[in-house]
């Protein structure tokens, strides 16, 4: 089998696949993982939903497997050096999603600012424009590029901070956004946006140390990867009225609980990942993830029953076409 798909793709993606590629569409086995693990035994290349983690383990039930294709562009879940020592190329279309993402952290922060009032001087509370602030960009990903188109067309200033770029990476110049420390674009910034690639290394990036230095009247969007916040530090800024607002397209199971910091937060929204998922993102992921995987299956041609070095073979089990059915 070349390729195993365990999540729904556009009809026209599948049937463009089903024409180059022996292919078995099967989102139950996501599941049913004793039966995941038997079809992997002869799967090349996989497309895999979020929710099915990728470690040492799978990879050792899937001997000849090359490509692993990964509709969103996250990957928290997926062992990178384990499928980087396995030969194993990882798929994500990460530019798919970025105007989709970044027309939602405008309707965000458009809503934050206008229905979350300040004092003005004359004593009213009122709301707030997006084209009179400022808005500070954590992470710079392709999502954070549209931003940098969109923002200025409605006059906002764009400052930006990226753990991974240094302030002269002339990247800055090119995207039109002005780079400053963490600590000074929270002390500038109307309204913030996160969308940071997750590394474990940035777990809890924003923190005491960095929500402490937020504007009076601050509102925050973020679409990151939720460990990138410190939850209780977040709750402490909410309630103390440092940080107005915010809203969170992204959150670890629990983390609303009774008994847990961000519980019952009036000034907290929530979102289940709306950000990325568009009708038209999914499309454009689906090609992008369709197209490449077929390339590199047709550019490495494996001689059968040759498993892949550097990858022990799973012990010997039942296997069959009936653990699968044939996409048609």
């Amino acid at each position: 089998m070349s390729l195993l798909i365990l999540e729904p793709l556009e009809a026209d993606v599948m049937q463009w696949l089903s024409e180059r590629q022996n292919l078995r569409f099967a989102p139950e086995l996501a599941a049913q993982p004793a039966l995941f693990r038997e079809a992997l035994q002869q799967t090349r290349a996989l497309i895999l939903p979020p929710s099915v983690a990728v470690d040492v383990g799978l990879l050792r039930a899937a001997p000849r497997l090359r490509v692993l294709g990964r509709m969103s562009a996250g990957g928290e879940n997926i062992d990178l050096e384990a499928c980087q020592a396995a030969q194993v190329e990882v798929i994500r279309s990460a530019a798919a999603t970025g105007n989709a993402e970044a027309e939602f952290v405008v309707g965000a922060l458009l809503s934050l600012l206008r229905r979350v009032p300040v004092q003005s001087s004359d004593g009213m509370w009122v709301g707030r424009e997006l084209g009179c602030s400022t808005v500070g960009l954590i992470g710079m990903t392709p999502a954070a590029r549209v931003l940098a188109q969109l923002l200025p067309i409605f006059g906002t200033r764009v400052v930006g901070y990226d753990p991974s770029l240094h302030q002269s990476d002339p990247l800055w110049a090119q995207w039109g956004i002005e780079p400053l420390a963490l600590r000074e674009l929270m002390e500038q910034s109307d309204g913030v946006s996160v969308q940071l690639a997750y590394f474990p290394r940035y777990r809890g990036l924003i923190g005491e140390r960095v929500l402490g230095f937020s504007k009076p009247g601050q509102v925050l969007v973020s679409i990151a990867h939720a460990a990138l916040l410190d939850d209780v530090a977040l709750a402490e800024a909410l309630h103390s009225g440092r940080l107005l607002a915010a809203w969170l397209d992204s959150l670890e199971p629990g983390m609303q609980d009774p008994g847990r910091p961000l519980h019952g937060l009036a000034a907290l929204q929530v979102t289940p990942r709306l950000a990325g998922t568009t009708r038209e993102s999914r499309a454009r992921a689906a090609w992008g993830v369709a197209k490449r995987i077929d390339e590199l299956l047709a550019e490495s041609p494996e001689p059968a029953n040759e498993p892949r070095a550097g990858v022990l073979s799973p012990p010997d089990g039942p296997t069959g076409p009936s653990a699968l059915r044939r996409w048609r």
